[in-house]
C-alpha cells in the first residue's frame, strides 16, 4: 500500500502505477530531497514538534540513504511513485515510527517545489559558469585574430567592412545578457516554498524562517496557494535558456556559413567536425548544426511548460508532475552545448586573405563616400542619392567604384575631390569608425580589454 493509501481499499492498478510514476526521472533530485528533509526535521525538533533525538536519527539515516543511492545500492520501483516517497519509505523501514515523523507539517506539494528550486539554483550557477567559459573563448578568439577584416552582412549581402573581432564580440554581448537573465531568474527562484503544505499551510507551530536561513534562501514565500501552484520560475528559466540557445543557433549559422567553400573564412579543428559515410572528402561542422537543431528542442520544452500551466486552477494539480521532464531536458541540453562549444571555438583557424578579399569590394565603402559628402555640408539624403547614382553609373559602365577617374565620379557627385578616390580601402574604412560601439580598431581593442577584465 502506498504511503498515502489509508483511504483506499486496494492497491493501484499496475498500469496506473507505471502511468503515474515519476521516479524514473525525478530521482536526480535525491540529494536535494535529503538536504531539505534534514533541515525540515531539525526545524521540527527546534520547535518541539518532534523529539531532538528523532531528528538526529533521521539525519543519520538520511545520510545512509544518500550513500546507498550514490553507490547504486538502492531499488527504485514504480509503486512508490517519486523520489520523495522512496526516501521516506526507506527512512520508515529503517526507523519505524520515528522515520514516519519526517513528513510532519509538509506535503509533497511544497516538498517537490523545494527540491526543484534547490536543484535549479545549482544548475543555473553551473550554466552561468559555462556561459562565461563560452564568452572567454570568444574574447580569446577576438584577441588572437585582432585586425582581421571581413565583410559585415545585412540581408545576407555584403554591407560594410568590419573587424572579425567586432563580429565575435557581438556574441559576447548577447551571451552576457543571457547570463544576466539567468542571474535575475535565480534571484526570483530563491524563495523558500516549504511550509506552504498542501495549499493552506499548517496548524503546527513551524519556523519557516529557520529553514529559509539554513537552506540559503533569500526569503519565505508569502502566499501558500501561490507557492504550491507556482511554476513560473521554471517557465522563466526555460525562456532564458531558449534565448541563450537562439544566440547559440545564430553563431552556429555564422560558423556554418564561414566554413563553407563559398565563404572559406574559417576552419574548425578536426576533433569538432565529422565526415560523410559516403563522401571521403567531406568535413562537416556538425557540432554547430546539431546545436542549431537542439535550439528547437529547448523551444519545445518552453512551449510544453507554458501549455502545461496555462489552464490550471489553483492550487496543485497532478498535471504539474509533467513540469520536470522539459526542465531537465533543457538543462541537460544547454549543459552539453556548453561543454562542446568553448573548445570548438578555441580550435577555429581563420583565412585572413579570403576575409579581406571579400571585404575589399569597393561597393562596401559607398556609405563612406556618402558620409564624406556630409562632412562637406551636403544633407545626408542628398548625399545618399548621389552616391546611389554613382553606384548605378559604375554598374552600367561595368567598372568598380575605385576604378573611375575624378571627372567620371563628378558626373554624379559634383562635390567630389581627389580625396574621394581614396575612400575605398577596407582597412581605412574600419579605422574611420572609432566612436563608442563601432568597429574601429581602438574601440574594439578597448572592448577586448574590458571583457578580459570582466571575465577574469
Amino acid at each position: 500500500m502506498a504511503l498515502w493509501g489509508g483511504r483506499f481499499a486496494e492497491d493501484a492498478n499496475k498500469d496506473v502505477a507505471l502511468f503515474t510514476e515519476s521516479v524514473s526521472y525525478d530521482k536526480r533530485l535525491y540529494k536535494y530531497d535529503i538536504k531539505g528533509s534534514k533541515v525540515h526535521s531539525a526545524m521540527l525538533a527546534s520547535c518541539g514538534i518532534i523529539p531532538e533525538s528523532t531528528a538526529k536519527k533521521i539525519a543519520v539515516e538520511l545520510d545512509r540513504i544518500e550513500k546507498r543511492i550514490d553507490s547504486g545500492d538502492f531499488t527504485f520501483t514504480a509503486e512508490l511513485e517519486d523520489i520523495h516517497m522512496h526516501i521516506e519509505s526507506a527512512l520508515i523501514d529503517a526507523l519505524g515510527d520515528e522515520g514516519a515523523r519526517v513528513h510532519t507539517a509538509r506535503s509533497r506539494n511544497d516538498q517537490v517545489n523545494l527540491d526543484v528550486r534547490l536543484y535549479l539554483r545549482d544548475e543555473i550557477t553551473s550554466i552561468i559558469d559555462g556561459i562565461n567559459d563560452l564568452m572567454r573563448a570568444l574574447v580569446d578568439a577576438a584577441d588572437r585574430h585582432f585586425g582581421i577584416i571581413l565583410p559585415g552582412f545585412t540581408h545576407l549581402q555584403h554591407a560594410q567592412p568590419v573587424l572579425f573581432s567586432h563580429h565575435l564580440l557581438a556574441y559576447v554581448e548577447m551571451f552576457a545578457r543571457d547570463a544576466e537573465r539567468l542571474t535575475d531568474c535565480r534571484k526570483r527562484m530563491n524563495m523558500l516554498p516549504l511550509g506552504a503544505g498542501a495549499l493552506a499551510g499548517t496548524t503546527l507551530p513551524v519556523n519557516r524562517e529557520y529553514v529559509c536561513e539554513k537552506l540559503g534562501f533569500d526569503y519565505v514565500s508569502r502566499n501558500s496557494m501561490d507557492t504550491v501552484a507556482d511554476r513560473d520560475f521554471m517557465c522563466e528559466l526555460l525562456g532564458g535558456l531558449s534565448i541563450f540557445c537562439m544566440h547559440v543557433s545564430r553563431i552556429s549559422e555564422d560558423i556554418i556559413l564561414w566554413s563553407s567553400q563559398e565563404f572559406g573564412f574559417i576552419e574548425l579543428g578536426d576533433a569538432f567536425c565529422t565526415g560523410s559515410s559516403l563522401m571521403p572528402q567531406k568535413k562537416n561542422p556538425d557540432i554547430a548544426e546539431i546545436a542549431r537543431g537542439k535550439t528547437g528542442r529547448v523551444y519545445g520544452d518552453l512551449v510544453a511548460m507554458l501549455t502545461l500551466c496555462k489552464g490550471l486552477p489553483l492550487t496543485y494539480n497532478r498535471d504539474l508532475q509533467e513540469d520536470k521532464e522539459p526542465v531537465f531536458d533543457a538543462v541537460d541540453t544547454v549543459r552539453m552545448l556548453l561543454k562542446v562549444f568553448p573548445p570548438m571555438i578555441a580550435t577555429m583557424s581563420v583565412n585572413r586573405d579570403n576575409m579581406l578579399a571579400s571585404a575589399s569590394d569597393p561597393a562596401l565603402m559607398a556609405t563612406d563616400v556618402a558620409e564624406k559628402l556630409v562632412e562637406l555640408g551636403v544633407p545626408f539624403r542628398h548625399a545618399h542619392h548621389r552616391v546611389g547614382a554613382f553606384v548605378k553609373w559604375c554598374r552600367e559602365h561595368n567598372c568598380e567604384l575605385n576604378a573611375v577617374t575624378l571627372e567620371e565620379m563628378q558626373e554624379t557627385i559634383p562635390e567630389a575631390t581627389e580625396e574621394f578616390l581614396n575612400l575605398f580601402s577596407p582597412e581605412d574604412s574600419v579605422k574611420r569608425r572609432e566612436i563608442t560601439g563601432a568597429t574601429g580598431p581602438k574601440n574594439v581593442s578597448m572592448q577586448i580589454d574590458f571583457w578580459k577584465k570582466k571575465l577574469s
